[in-house]
């Protein structure tokens, strides 16, 4: 009976021991679940449709100066007003020149007068012809000093040499002016400019035929139209003008002017963005070109470059071998190794595996899941 206490603790603890081992292991962690950010690819035939920023600029446009100095007294537009060709715009105080071409009337008065009386004089020899000389030469140097007062009294007057708008207005009423100032931008708005910047890479591959004028082979086979905020649905043709033969030197590209009549439907100003869409499919070289952005290309352990590829039946990421080309803007050439159609991870890859579980970020900047992906974006 002394050792029956501890017999029974021992009972208990065997007991709890056997309790314990019987109690069920928990259950293994869960996979985890990636979110990623995916975009779906497209394959781009022969150079197939491009797409540059661009921006509107008016098809003529004028600095307008007086050509004469002096205080402005009248300005007769205001910005924003349409005007006519040979319009008034602005005059400035005439009081000076006309001061001056009224002397310049009488000095001429005199030196005409002068003149004639001296050809009666040279005939009868009553004066030298040194001296019907210098009264022939103080006649046409009084002519022309009329002449270029009467000039310069019509200087004071600002007319408009071409239609169009009243852009900018550089002065104000009774501001004193120096010639060759600045007074209105004018600028013809009938006809706008659309002038986008184009790679060095891409005019590389234009094709050109042997004797061949490439702006001619181009206007006449590549389809451009433009597309503005305020209306996107609506596309509006474009007509090819010129291309500069100089590269910009710190963007390596070259400017391409298009033209367009100025839409009646939409209000389009110099100055305004607008999108410029290309088809080149008939006059670039190359097959089917794979662009994806730069943020999807990795290396692998061999350092490789691949891509990440989800797998959208088991919703899975798989390493894709690529091989790539040039950079345009921020997305890479894939020349081979994908088609086109493909979901790939374009951001986060450094944290994927093969055959990782993963689901597609809710991003606006996603693309549509393919008809029967069991998930969304």
């Amino acid at each position: 009976m002394l050792y029956a206490p501890w017999i029974r603790a021992i009972s208990i603890a065997l007991v709890a021991m056997a309790l314990v081992s019987c109690k069920e292991e928990p259950p293994p962690p869960a996979e985890a679940v990636r979110p990623v950010k995916t975009i779906v690819i497209d394959a781009i035939g022969a150079g197939g449709i491009r797409e540059f920023p661009g921006r509107i600029d008016a098809n003529r446009q004028a600095e307008l100066a007086f050509r004469v100095r002096g205080r402005v007294e009248t300005i007769h537009v205001k910005e924003g007003d349409q005007v006519q060709e040979g319009q008034l715009l602005a005059e400035l105080d005439k009081t000076d020149y006309q001061i001056l071409v009224n002397n310049q009337q009488a000095q001429f008065d005199n030196a005409e007068k002068n003149y004639l009386r001296g050809e009666e004089l040279i005939t009868s020899g009553a004066i030298s012809r040194m001296t019907f000389d210098r009264m022939e030469a103080d006649y046409k140097t009084a002519q022309a000093n009329l002449e270029t007062a009467r000039q310069d009294l019509a200087y004071t007057t600002m007319t408009a040499p071409f239609g169009g708008v009243i852009a900018r207005r550089h002065v104000e009423n009774f501001e004193q002016v120096l010639a060759n100032q600045s007074v209105f931008t004018l600028q013809e708005v009938d006809i706008l400019e659309v002038k986008v910047d184009v790679p060095e890479r891409l005019l590389r591959r234009l094709r050109r035929r042997a004797g061949g004028d490439i702006r001619e082979e181009h206007s006449a086979r590549a389809k451009v139209e433009a597309f503005f905020p305020q209306n996107p649905a609506t596309s509006y043709p474009l007509t090819f003008k010129e291309t500069a033969t100089k590269a910009d030197p710190s963007t390596q590209t070259f400017e391409v002017t298009f033209t367009m009549p100025a839409p009646e439907d939409i209000n389009v100003l110099p100055g305004m963005t607008v999108s410029v869409r290309a088809d080149l499919t008939e006059v670039i070289e190359g097959d089917k070109v794979v662009l994806v952005p730069g943020s999807a290309i990795g290396a692998s352990a061999s350092l490789d470059p691949q891509v990440w590829v989800v797998d959208e039946d088991t919703m899975t990421v798989h390493p894709q071998r690529v091989e790539v080309g040039e950079l345009e803007g921020n997305s890479i050439q894939v020349l081979e190794g994908l088609h086109g159609g493909e979901r790939v991870v374009v951001a986060g890859i450094g944290a994927l595996a093969d055959g990782m579980k993963v689901t597609l970020m809710q991003t606006g900047e996603q693309a549509e899941p393919r008809e029967g992906s069991p998930r969304g974006n």
